[in-house]
């Protein structure tokens, strides 16, 4: 990573920095393609969102965070790992419930979590992480650690309690903490404009006396300059932000979600022209730092690499049934249970007979 002080013209004279991101944002959207495609052939199962369109809201605000830094996210969450460092074939295995996935296979798509990069979740509960990530920052203070958490969340979380909550005590305490509104436009198939009496989120840090600021999601340089602005605040400082970043998610709330019933064709088209890896793309080949047969080149690399991940998660074992409640229950919980064989005279006991033979 490079320094959170970068400027944007310093990252463009930086050739290593920016091919990093445009390889990390490449490799993000090509692991979501074929993650979609894995789940039409029900290798994964549940639900699972991906953020093809996304990918410069992501990696401009975690490609600044240091070592002792964390990371907290929403259920839309395979892109946070991948920009963390996490193993891509360790992600794809989680997604397919294996046991070398990130998580054991404990997980799957919206419980992802690598703990020696302090990446600590991929949460299902819609701003349900807000409050947790805030207890982070408020271990990091207390401790006097440097660290700083940067907590992504999705901008129908703007409208959850916990939000407030969570808002109102990083700012009383002054905690080191960004919140990154990822915003897309939806929460779900709801429009921002119809689900909140403020649709410019940012303005929701003035509330709490807190710093607030909107750029462009789809311009990884825009995103990479504010978050490591607002993280050196947090850091120097302990003073807490929010950071709205608007972008567009190319695919629907899910893969189960085509997407085209609250959104027109024309919008999603002019949508895609300000995809955010063609960009950056642009950007880089106009001063001189890619061309054409790089960018090919960083394209086939990515290619491989997901396709290796898939590889080894299709081959990897499965979770061991007679684990399934560890982690869930302390110790001697099957002692415990093994007093409910007592009350199953209609067999109810059947599915849990694995652990008990």
């Amino acid at each position: 990573m490079a320094t959170a002080s970068s400027t944007t013209d310093e990252m463009l004279d930086d050739v290593a920095g920016a091919r990093r991101l445009l390889r990390t944002m490449l490799l993000i959207r090509r692991f979501e393609e074929r993650t979609e495609e894995q789940y039409t052939r029900a290798r994964i199962g549940g639900y699972c969102h991906l953020a093809i369109g996304e990918e410069a809201a992501n990696v401009g605000a975690i490609d600044v965070l240091g070592d002792g830094d964390y990371l907290f996210a929403s259920y839309r969450d395979h892109a946070a790992a991948l920009a963390v460092g996490s193993d891509p074939a360790a992600v794809m295995a989680e997604l397919f419930g294996k046991r070398t996935g990130v998580a054991g296979g404990y997980g799957g798509s919206m419980h992802l979590l690598d703990v020696e990069r302090h990446f600590l979740g991929g949460w299902g509960i819609v701003g349900g992480h807000l409050p947790i990530a805030v207890g982070a920052a408020l271990a990091l203070d207390y401790q006097d650690e440097p660290g700083v958490v940067l907590c992504q969340l999705g901008d129908g979380a703007t409208n959850i309690g916990a939000f407030h909550e969570a808002l109102n005590l990083a700012a009383i305490w002054n905690l080191p903490i960004v919140f990154q509104i990822i915003n897309n436009q939806y929460g779900m198939g709801t429009s921002v404009e119809q689900a909140s009496a403020e649709p410019d989120l940012w303005r929701r840090a003035s509330a709490y006396r807190m710093h607030g600021e909107r750029v462009d999601g789809n311009d990884v340089l825009a995103v990479r300059e504010a978050a490591g602005r607002l993280v050196a605040m947090a850091r120097d400082e302990r003073k807490p932000s929010l950071l709205e970043t608007t972008t567009y998610r190319f695919r629907g709330h899910s893969v189960a979600d085509a997407g085209k019933v609250y959104r027109s064709e024309d919008e999603i088209r002019a949508a895609r022209e300000a995809d955010p890896i063609l960009r950056f793309r642009d950007q880089l080949t106009a001063r001189g730092l890619i061309d054409d047969e790089t960018y090919k080149e960083l394209r086939g690399e990515v290619n491989e690499q997901v396709a290796d991940a898939i590889r080894q998660a299709a081959s990897a074992a499965a979770p061991d049934p007679a684990e399934i409640y560890d982690n869930v229950y302390g110790q001697g919980w099957r002692e415990q249970f093994a007093r409910m064989r007592l009350a199953s005279p209609f067999g109810e006991d059947e599915e849990t007979r694995t652990w008990q033979e």
